[in-house]
């Protein structure tokens, strides 16, 4: 099937559909609501001509000339473009779809996909999975919600692709499937990009709708929103997490329905999360019989974790810096307190519509709070009757009132619950600003462990 293909956002992944759009013969049209010289040079590299911040009459008029709408993962699902595809009865299609139907016509015959998805931990799995597909001997890939799209390595020398998938690229599948997949947890989020929670969840499930009868489905059993999705999907399931799982810790050991899979102590990291996220990683790749039980151990031994995720920074007169930039919901936040004793939060930032009251479902573990950026004042309101609450108008501010907070065998966390668009590009840039603050509160600090 070829035709006029509407590629609305050309970013990361609609600059890697456009080109696999235009490789297979269709002609491309593409939009985006924020043009920049950029995404200009894209849309020309793909022979179109970038239509800027079109108007609804105007959206109307693609849509009804486009055979596919395609939408990119920042265009929410209350975007003029999706009602006017769904009011003309022009498919929806994202790309992590496409690459997959594309994949399933490979001549060589299409290679395994196992699949992720949850609110939080995602990335970390996907690369964990990854990792340990690697030291099983696979070249494997980790793509989707990562910096590398899966219509972008569908043509680089790959055994088999981790895919980590975000409610954005679910939404609208057709066919995409896995021959395993994880749902690692549920918390509200993106209610800025979803119309409710309850269509979140359902963009969620959707990585189980086009299950085969031999595609194992993997949840997390202590999360009730995950398990009851797990038993509608029926099939081969599998659960991780709880004691009585299938795929759980027993004192110090990692094991599964196969018994004994790898010692914790051979872990780098064995925070809470961690022990989770290694329980799932192993799940997805024993359960899809690409990797043999001898090679889980060596994998997670060796395993790097990604930066801005409880990264530690420092220790600094008996303090330990860590940067969780990434966590950007409470929930995230709250995985990441309940890791250690005693802890100075940093949150704040852009709130998503999110009730940052939670929080204080740990304030036990919190020595003191500094709340900074635009959310300030609600991380303020929320925290304040449970713990020493101060506020900070920069980095630099919030850093040095966290080291007067802190006492030694306390871990100073940036965790902020919030996104970092108040004041920067990503998390990634909020995490590197934070870490060069605590870097240059004194260079004698020790590496932190």
């Amino acid at each position: 099937m070829t035709g006029t293909a509407l590629v609305y956002g050309i970013a990361l992944s609609g600059d890697a559909l456009a080109r696999q759009l235009v490789a297979r013969g269709w002609r491309v049209v593409v939009a985006d609501d924020a043009p920049t010289s950029d995404k200009r040079l894209l849309a020309a590299a793909v022979g179109a001509e970038l239509i800027e911040r079109p108007d609804d009459s105007a959206i109307a008029t693609l849509v009804r000339d486009a055979d596919i709408v395609c939408p990119a993962p920042g265009v929410p699902e209350t975007h003029t473009v999706v009602a006017a595809a769904m009011a003309a009865g022009t498919p929806l299609r994202t790309e992590i779809d496409l690459a997959y139907v594309w994949e399933q016509q490979r001549a060589g015959g299409p290679r395994p996909m196992l699949a992720v998805t949850g609110t939080d931990g995602k990335t970390t799995t996907t690369m964990l999975t990854a990792h340990l597909l690697d030291t099983a001997g696979h070249r494997a890939a980790a793509v989707g919600n990562t910096e590398v799209p899966l219509a972008a390595a569908l043509d680089e020398p790959v055994d088999v692709f981790a895919v980590e998938c975000s409610s954005f690229r679910l939404n609208w599948i057709d066919s995409f499937r896995a021959e395993a997949s994880v749902w690692l947890n549920l918390a509200p989020d993106h209610l800025n990009w979803h119309r409710s929670l309850e269509s979140y969840e359902a963009a969620k499930a959707r990585m189980w709708a086009h299950r085969r009868p031999t595609d194992v489905a993997i949840g997390y059993a202590a999360d009730p929103i995950v398990m009851r999705n797990l038993r509608a999907a029926g099939g081969v399931t599998r659960t991780f997490g709880a004691p009585d799982a299938d795929y759980r810790r027993e004192g110090d050991v990692l094991v599964g329905p196969m018994g004994a899979i790898a010692s914790v102590a051979a872990m780098k990291r064995a925070l809470p999360h961690d022990i989770t996220n290694s329980l799932a990683a192993a799940a997805l790749v024993l359960e899809s019989r690409l990797v043999g039980v001898d090679a889980i151990e060596p994998g997670l031994s060796t395993f790097v974790h990604p930066p801005h995720r409880i990264e530690p920074i420092l220790e600094l007169d008996g303090v330990r810096w860590f940067n969780d930039s990434k966590a950007t919901t409470p929930h995230a936040a709250l995985t990441a307190i309940r890791g250690f004793d005693r802890v100075v939060l940093l949150a704040g930032g852009r709130n998503k519509g999110l009730d940052l009251g939670v929080l204080a479902r740990a304030a036990d573990r919190m020595r003191g709070v500094v709340a900074f950026g635009e959310a300030g004042p609600e991380v303020e309101a929320a925290l304040r009757d449970r713990v020493t609450v101060v506020t900070a108008r920069s980095m630099h501010d919030a850093v040095r009132a966290a080291a007067d907070l802190a006492q030694p065998g306390d871990a100073v966390l940036l965790s902020p619950a919030c996104a970092s668009f108040d004041a920067y590009a990503n998390y990634g840039e909020r995490g590197d600003d934070f870490a060069a603050e605590v870097r240059s509160l004194d260079v004698d600090g020790a590496p932190c462990r």
